[in-house]
């Protein structure tokens, strides 16, 4: 008779999760992600395992503008690179994995620059922060970490892939790339 009281209350609990989940967008793992400062489109790998988004570059430099912190980079083939400069939100500590540790140098992480990027998947336009590195031996050029997603409002489901469809956000004018 014990069980009575249990079953009303997970009855009077449910209701609140499932509206929860109701105001959450689904996401494949993987989603076009359309980027409005670059007027492109990226394929990215969804990571709720991973706390930060990540946007390949190359030639990352940081210099100074009007006092200010700045980085320019590069994203796309070398064919076809596009200089980007952004201002510089903040530098980023990422924990190094155990192949990619040095013991000579001690370093348990590497510090990678930190910008603010506007994002749209499906139809939702984000501003997140993204960290720049070489995603050059990775499929995905971008990699959008729990902290993004939680912006987005999103719940990931692993066996979908672009579930959200082509970028569709009514401000941005974005090219295929």
């Amino acid at each position: 008779m014990r069980l009575k009281p249990l079953v009303l209350l997970l009855s009077l609990l449910m209701p609140c999760g499932l509206s929860l989940a109701a105001e959450k967008t689904v996401y494949g793992l993987n989603e076009y992600v359309g980027l409005q400062e670059l007027d492109s489109v990226l394929a990215a790998k969804l990571d709720t395992g991973a706390k930060t988004a990540s946007l390949g570059a190359r030639n990352i430099k940081r210099f100074k503008r009007n006092g200010e912190a700045w980085v320019r980079f590069e994203i796309g083939s070398d064919e076809d690179a596009t200089t980007i400069e952004k201002p510089l939100a903040r530098i980023s500590k990422i924990k190094r994995r155990a192949g990619d540790f040095d013991p000579d140098e001690g370093k348990t992480y590497t510090a990678r620059p930190v910008i603010e990027l506007d994002v749209c998947m499906g139809d939702t336009l984000r501003t997140i922060e993204v960290n720049l590195t070489d995603r050059s031996a990775f499929q995905y050029p971008l990699l959008i970490g729990a902290e993004a997603l939680k912006r987005f409002g999103a719940l990931v489901d692993p066996s979908l892939k672009y579930a959200a469809g082509k970028p569709g956000c009514s401000n941005v004018a974005l090219s295929d790339e």
